[in-house]
């Protein structure tokens, strides 16, 4: 006896009525399984992946290749200049806070041009909390521009605040605990191209994309986190 025949059949018929209106969107899913599929395995042959990669190391990250080969992988599959994929980096708000305390020093400011940061992130910039160890304690600037009413980066808002000249632009892409959508990556393509035609050589940080976005993002010169 299989699933189906536990399952009322008016609501299987729905199903499957569904599975048929859903299917061209499910063939283009598939197809990009294949593709994400053959540029890891592809990066997996370029880089020789083997087992002794698997075997453990000083302790000190010395001559440790397996870890030098899994960063050029990831930076290979991303389309990245190179890549930083360590244990040590225990979440993504952990990893953003690395990217950008790198990129700043004292005097410099850190923009956000999609609003107001999600709520732990906040506590790392110094938005909220008491600022310890934030980049503000070290005389570092962070702002952001709200959104439009309709979700969407306030254009004519953004290019006043790029003529200060912020070290660092930074866009979320994902809504957080907000009630927009999450950020295309088409749309976040035009936020650069703002960007870029006022401060072309500006670091531009930007958050949540990943190996199943359509495009490399580092076509776009930005540092995918």
């Amino acid at each position: 006896m299989s699933y189906r025949d536990k399952i009322d059949p008016k609501l299987m018929a729905i199903v499957d009525q569904v599975d048929q209106q859903i299917q061209p969107r499910l063939a283009e899913i598939d197809e990009q399984i294949v593709e994400n599929q053959a540029k890891v395995l592809k990066s997996f042959q370029d880089h020789h992946v083997a087992e002794s990669y698997l075997n453990g190391s000083t302790g000190y990250g010395h001559y440790d290749e397996g870890r030098d080969v899994l960063e050029a992988i990831y930076a290979d599959v991303l389309g990245g200049e190179d890549a930083l994929v360590r244990p040590q980096l225990v979440s993504g708000t952990h990893a953003i806070g690395v990217a950008l305390l790198g990129l700043v020093r004292p005097g410099d400011e850190i923009l956000y041009i999609t609003g107001e940061p999600y709520d732990t992130l906040q506590e790392v910039l110094g938005l909220a909390g008491n600022g310890v160890g934030s980049p503000k304690e070290y005389g570092i600037k962070v702002g952001y521009v709200d959104l439009t009413p309709e979700g969407e980066m306030d254009v004519e808002a953004v290019k006043t605040r790029l003529a200060s000249k912020p070290k660092v632009i930074a866009i979320q892409r994902s809504r957080g605990y907000a009630t927009r959508d999450s950020f295309t990556v088409a749309k976040i393509k035009a936020m650069i191209d703002v960007v870029r035609a006022v401060l072309p050589d500006v670091w531009i940080l930007s958050t949540m994309l990943t190996v199943n976005s359509p495009k490399p993002s580092n076509h776009w010169k930005l540092a995918p986190i």
